[in-house]
């Protein structure tokens, strides 16, 4: 008798814990809708349209004959486009600010682009 009386406090104690563990976890679950998974989702497309940006700068760059042998850096962040590296003349660096200016979805340009020294 003392034996079961044992037992059943035992069931008693483990089934307490269980549950009580499953109600922590259970309320620690997020839902897709929530804030946090919506800013992660953002920012995880602006990094990927950063990205595919960056892509289509290069490219136009790289089209360019007068530009395609410069190395020039193309860096992007929320649609600013860094431009940077050395260049021969003058006239590159302005062909290159057009050439990325006229890339869709090129919010602005920062230039750090600099003339060899010769």
């Amino acid at each position: 008798m003392q034996r079961t009386t044992f037992i059943q406090k035992r069931f008693l104690i483990v089934a307490a814990l269980a549950f009580s563990t499953f109600a922590f976890i259970a309320g620690c679950k997020t839902s897709p809708a929530s804030s946090a998974n919506t800013n992660a989702n953002a920012a995880g497309e602006v990094a990927t349209d950063d990205a595919a940006l960056a892509a289509r700068v290069k490219a136009a760059l790289a089209a360019d004959p007068g530009l395609k042998p410069l190395p020039v850096s193309v860096a992007t962040y929320r649609g600013v486009v860094q431009l940077s590296g050395y260049v021969d003349s003058e006239m590159q660096i302005q062909k290159a600010l057009a050439v990325a200016r006229g890339v869709p979805g090129v919010q602005s340009i920062s230039n750090e682009l600099h003339l060899r020294s010769q």
